[in-house]
Parts: C-alpha cells; structure tokens; sequence
C-alpha cells in the first residue's frame, strides 16, 4: 500500500518535474477522463482507466498511447486492478459523487484525489504565454449556477479583441488539460467550471473569479444548498486580482467577503442597478464601467447600451447581467473599451440559449434548451411578456414550486415532457389551477417534440412566445440540452411547413433576436470612429 507519508503527488507542481512512473488511477472516461489520461502518459507515469461505459474510440486511443483500461460492470465496489494498482494519486472525472467507492478506498489509503482542473493547474507551464517559453497563461475562473458558457465566451471573444490570445476551455467543452498542452500557448485561459470541477481543486490561483449567481441545482449530487454554495465558493479561493461578484445576489457577496484571497485582490460587483465606486452597472440604460476607472468616485466609463445588445440580441436581462460580469473580468486584465464594445458588436449567443428559432403569425418560437435548472428557465422567462411554457425533465432535487408561483401569471399556457411530471403538474394545480396544462405523455424520444410543438401551437395567440426552458436536465429522454433543442426546432420548422426531412440537428445557426420587450433603437453616441474611453458624469 501507497505509504501516505511519502506523498510524492503532492510535491508536483509543475510540467518540468518528474511524473514518470508515477502510478496514476483514473476514474472515468469521457471527453474528461481521456485528457486526463493522455496527459499523464506523456508525462510518463503509468496510467489505469477504470469506467463502466467506453467509447470504442477512446478504447483505441487508451491502447495508443499506453494506458491501462478496466472497464467494469459496476463501480458500486474498488476493481481488484485499481487495488493491485497501489496508485499514488487518483484523478476523478466530474460527477462523482465524494462518497463514491473508489474516492472513499483512497482517502482512506491517504491517497491524493483531484480532478481534472487540480491537475492542469499544476501542469500550466507546460507552454508559456503564446508559445513563448516564459510565464504560464493567466487563468480567469467563471461559475455560477447560470450563465457560465455565455460569460465564458464573452470573457474570451473581449480578450481577443483586445489582442490577447484567450482560451475558453474547462466546462465549456474543451478540456482545460487540452488548453494547457497546445504548443501554440495562450495569454489567459477562461475556464468555466462547474461545482463539481471545484469540489477537487484546491491549488488553483486565477488572476480573477466570478460567481454569477447561486439557486438550487445538483442537489442530489451535493446533498445539500450549504455544500452547493461551498463548492461555488472555491472559486475565490486564493484569487489574486479581482473577485467579480453579483450585487443583485447576497450569497455572491458572502463568497468574496468569507475568501481567503491574495493580499491586494479587489471586489468588484455587477448588477442593473447604478453602479458604486467599485462596480459596474446600468445608468439611464448605458452599460458602465466605474471599477477601473480613475476617476471612479465621480464619473464611470460608457461601455455600450441595452439598446444596442438588444438590437444584437443580447437583450435579456440575464444576458445583459452576464455582459457585465464579463467586461469587469476583461477589463481586469487591462481590455480598453474599445475593444469589448468591438467583441459586444460581433458576438452571438450559443445555440440553445434564448435562441430564436421561427417567428409565425405573430407568435415567436425559442429554443433556450440550456436552461436545465428553474432558475435559468425563471431568467428567460422574465424577458417576455406572455409565454406558453415547454417545461420537464430531470429536475435534479430541486424544488419547482417557487418558480411556478412566481412566474405562472405571465403565461398563455403550459406543456410538460420528461418521463416524471408529477411535480410540475402539482404545482401548477396549488399555484395556477386555471392555467391550461397539456402534457406529453410518450416516453419516445423521436416523437415527444412533435407532440409538445402541436400542443403549444393549439395554446398560443398573437404576441405570444412558445418558450423551451425546461428548467430540468434531458438524460430522461434526450441525448443531452443539445439533442433536445435541435428536436424542438426540427419538429418547430416542420410544424411551420419546413422540409420533413430537414433534420436539424447538424448544428445548423438561427438567427437570434432581442425578447418581444426589449429596445432595439441603437445609440449613435457609441457608433463610428471615435475609440476613446468616454466617461459618463453621474447624478
């Protein structure tokens, strides 16, 4: 057995030390486990894979580069292979749960476990900034339990602007490990992460962090809101510029004031409201910047207007929140404004996020599949003004009933999918009982859209919006939040009298637009050439 004293996984902080031989589990295999895996086994340690499900391809690629694999049955116990193993260290995909078998056996054995983004901290000067052999990418970490791919993206297409060669990577698809060994090397990484993700890092030191908001989700995984909101707060933790934080949201605040964080580290808050000396915020529906701003007590920098993102269909309240978070982190990295209302002028949101799909006869369809927890789906509800509600899922321990009583008086109508609806079908009768609900009762994958499209079709009026945000995870029934969205605009465009066979799910772009209440008049002030800072005098 490993002699926990000995602890030589701990003493590894960097590419250039010595990993080979080192004995390495690694629990799962998916985009994740398999970064995972190769990183190690370029570095030469010895690596075992143990998952239940394998992909044929990463089967090969495990073969390729050198790594063990033990696909078991059931991981409810520890593989004999894993024991015999005698790891020095354990590397655990996302999503297992603390107390799973394989965790327990070796925190009992004294056995460090991290994840994936634990690791590519301590591997981060493999490659120095853009390639060039000196100091490590900065990092800018983003959470929350919504917005974090938008805000993500933003971050990154603002430091492109501002001629920094950014990477988006972590929870948003790309492996942070993938980020940190490309040999063309990079200015800042900006990785999203999720609770999971933050749960097994502890060395991480982002040059800036944000939480963006925190609501119940993954309770089933964490056990509880408190431990859901400490594994957010990890983000703070050892931040060494500017803590980003959400004045509209007090648990966001606690995280930053409760940190421990680098001596100098600035709080910086967000909000719609009008922004103090240190924030930034919404005056007379300008965008500005008052926290790096020199003047910042009397004056604040205009960055774009609500206006504006609306015309470019970044208009949701939610959106424009996300908007400011992440010009706080740009600009914490020294972005002029110039550059991020350049970025703000080109960008377009993800699929499947308030995504507009068709507009018909008055009524306007969208696709905002990607809100898997109610308080994504309560954000994108806000932005219209009479909805028939696509709802249903997975809802992952959490309780549904807030969101209906606070959001059922501006609906047309309801539509409920997913294999249990009980919930949701209860809490419109204590909460709404005149509100008509219609649910799809097949458990069919390839038909249940259809269905929902036809039902919402029959309950909505001009001026309505048929809204798919279901508030819940898609495993019951969808491949994943894509799958789901590109049936719903499959079965939408084939309602409408589209092409039956245009199978939308090739990643095929729509267009987007600004929500049925949002303003679309452009400020001609922002326009043209002029690439100062302008400041904007404050009452």
């Amino acid at each position: 057995m490993t002699d926990p004293a000995s602890g030589r996984a701990l003493d590894l902080t960097s590419w250039h030390h010595d990993w080979s031989g080192l004995r390495v589990g690694v629990l799962g295999l998916g985009v994740t486990g398999f970064s995972v895996a190769d990183t190690l086994a370029e570095l030469g340690s010895r690596v075992l894979v143990v998952a239940e499900k394998v992909d044929d391809r990463y089967r090969l690629m495990l073969e390729v580069i050198g790594a063990e694999l033990v696909q078991a049955t059931s991981l409810d116990s520890v593989p004999a292979e894993l024991e015999s193993l005698d790891p020095e260290l354990l590397v655990v995909s996302p999503g297992f749960h603390p107390d799973h078998s394989a965790i327990t056996w070796a925190i009992e054995r004294g056995i460090p476990v991290w994840g994936d983004v634990e690791l590519a901290w301590r591997l981060r000067d493999k490659v120095g900034v853009s390639g060039a052999g000196s100091a490590p990418a900065e990092w800018i970490a983003v959470t929350g339990t919504n917005g974090k791919t938008t805000t993500v993206q933003l971050t990154a297409a603002m430091l492109a602007a501002g001629g920094l060669r950014a990477a988006p990577c972590g929870n948003i698809g790309v492996p942070v490990l993938d980020a940190v060994r490309d040999p063309q090397g990079f200015d800042v990484f900006v990785v999203e992460l999720s609770s999971y993700q933050l749960y097994s890092t502890s060395s991480m030191s982002p040059w800036a962090a944000v939480c963006l908001n925190v609501a119940e989700d993954h309770l089933d995984w964490h056990g509880s809101m408190e431990a859901y909101v400490a594994a957010k707060a990890r983000v703070y933790t050892n931040t060494r510029s500017a803590c980003v934080y959400n004045r509209a949201d007090e648990l966001t605040l606690k995280m930053v004031e409760d940190a421990e964080v680098v001596e100098g580290a600035r709080a910086i808050g967000f909000d719609l409201g009008v922004p103090g000396p240190s924030d930034l915020g919404i005056v007379d529906g300008i965008l500005v910047d008052r926290a790096f701003h020199d003047d910042r007590h009397s004056s604040a920098l205009e960055v774009t207007t609500v206006a504006r993102l609306a015309a470019a269909g970044l208009g949701a309240p939610h959106t424009v929140a996300d908007v400011l978070a992440a010009t706080a982190l740009a600009r914490s990295v020294g972005v002029t404004i110039p550059a991020i209302r350049s970025a703000l002028d080109t960008f377009h949101l993800d699929r499947h996020r308030i995504e507009v799909v068709e507009i018909r006869d008055d009524i306007t369809w969208v696709d905002d599949s990607k809100a898997t927890n109610p308080h994504a789906a309560a954000a994108s509800l806000s932005a219209y003004p009479s909805v028939v509600w696509i709802a249903g899922g997975l809802l992952k321990g959490v309780d549904i009933e807030p969101l209906v009583r606070a959001r059922a008086a501006k609906m047309r109508g309801v539509v409920l999918v997913g294999e249990d609806r009980t919930a949701l079908r209860e809490a419109f009768q204590r909460h709404a009982p005149h509100l008509p609900v219609r649910e799809v009762t097949g458990t069919e994958t390839k038909g249940v859209m259809s269905v929902a499209v036809e039902l919402a079709a029959a309950l909505a009026v001009a001026g309505d919006v048929v809204l798919l945000a279901p508030a819940a995870a898609s495993m019951d029934q969808f491949t994943d939040y894509s799958d789901r969205g590109d049936r719903f605009a499959h079965a939408v465009r084939n309602y409408l009298g589209g092409d039956p066979t245009d199978d939308d799910t090739t990643g095929r772009s729509a267009s987007h637009a600004a929500p049925a209440d949002a303003e679309t008049d452009d400020d001609a002030g922002l326009d043209g050439e002029a690439p100062n800072e302008r400041p904007h005098l404050l009452d």
